[in-house]
C-alpha cells in the first residue's frame, strides 16, 4: 500500500506523513512505557486487527521509529521497542494527553474501552515537578489485575508497567473507582476515607502523593468566544 503524503516541505506535514495514520500514535503511546510483544499490543488496542497491527509495526520499523528486540529473562520473547527517534515523540504525545484531559475527556461513551494501564502516560502528563521537589519515593498502583509503578526522584518521574519491587507505598482500588478519579468525580483522599481505595506504606510518601498529580479542570470546546 502506497504511503499517503501531504507533499509539503514543512516539518509539521512531514511528521504527520510519518505518524498521522490511524493507530500509529497509539502504538507509540503503548511503546513509550517499554517494549511490548505483538500480543500485548493487540490486547491493549482492541479494534485493531492483526493484519493492520502488523502493517503499522512494519511502518514504524521502516520509518526508524521502532525496532524488534528480545525481552530479558525470564520472558526471552520477541517484542517491539522504540528507537531514539520514537522516544523523542514522548513530549508531543504527553502534550496531546494534557490537551485531551482539559478539552476532550467528557463522560465515557457506550462503545469506549478503557485500560488502567493507559494511566501510566497519564500520570506523566499530570505530574507536577515542583510538588515533587525533594521527594524520593516508589509508588505501586494496583487497579484490579493491572499493576504499574511510579518512581519519584526529586522532581523527576519514571512511570512503568508492572509491579514495583519494595515500594514505599501501595495504592489499591478497582477500575470503577479509578475511572471516577480520572473523571474528577472523586479524590484519592475521599476514596481512601470511604474504603473505595486502600493505601499502605510510608506515611510521608502517602501524604505527598495527593499533591504530585494535577488534573486540569474540564473545559468545553463549544462555548468559547
Amino acid at each position: 500500500m502506497e504511503q499517503r503524503t501531504y507533499n509539503q516541505y514543512c516539518a509539521t506535514a512531514r511528521t504527520l506523513d510519518i505518524v498521522g495514520e490511524r493507530w500509529t500514535l497509539l502504538l507509540i503511546r503503548e511503546l513509550l512505557t517499554g517494549p511490548k510483544r505483538f500480543g500485548d499490543l493487540q490486547g491493549s488496542l482492541r479494534g485493531l486487527g492483526t493484519g493492520l497491527l502488523a502493517a503499522r509495526l512494519k511502518h514504524l520499523e521502516r520509518e526508524g521509529l521502532a525496532h524488534r528486540t528480545t525481552l530479558p529473562p525470564p520472558a526471552r520473547t520477541a517484542a517491539y521497542a522504540l528507537t531514539e527517534a520514537g522516544e523523542e515523540l514522548a513530549p508531543a504525545i504527553l502534550e496531546l494527553a494534557r490537551w485531551g484531559l482539559k478539552w476532550a475527556m467528557e463522560e465515557p461513551r457506550p462503545a469506549d474501552t478503557f485500560s488502567p494501564a493507559w494511566a501510566v502516560l497519564g500520570l506523566r502528563a499530570c505530574f507536577d515537578p515542583e510538588a515533587a521537589a525533594g521527594l524520593r519515593a516508589l509508588y505501586d498502583f494496583r487497579i484490579d489485575d493491572e499493576h504499574f509503578h511510579v518512581r519519584i526522584d526529586d522532581g523527576g518521574i519514571e512511570a512503568l508497567h508492572g509491579p514495583a519491587q519494595h515500594p514505599d507505598a501501595t495504592i489499591t482500588m478497582d477500575q470503577e473507582t479509578f475511572l471516577r478519579l480520572t473523571g474528577q468525580h472523586l479524590t484519592l483522599t475521599s476514596a481512601i476515607e470511604t474504603g473505595a481505595a486502600s493505601a499502605s506504606g510510608d506515611p510521608h510518601a502517602l501524604h505527598r502523593l495527593g499533591s504530585l498529580f494535577r488534573l486540569p479542570p474540564h473545559r468545553s470546546r463549544t462555548t468559547q468566544q
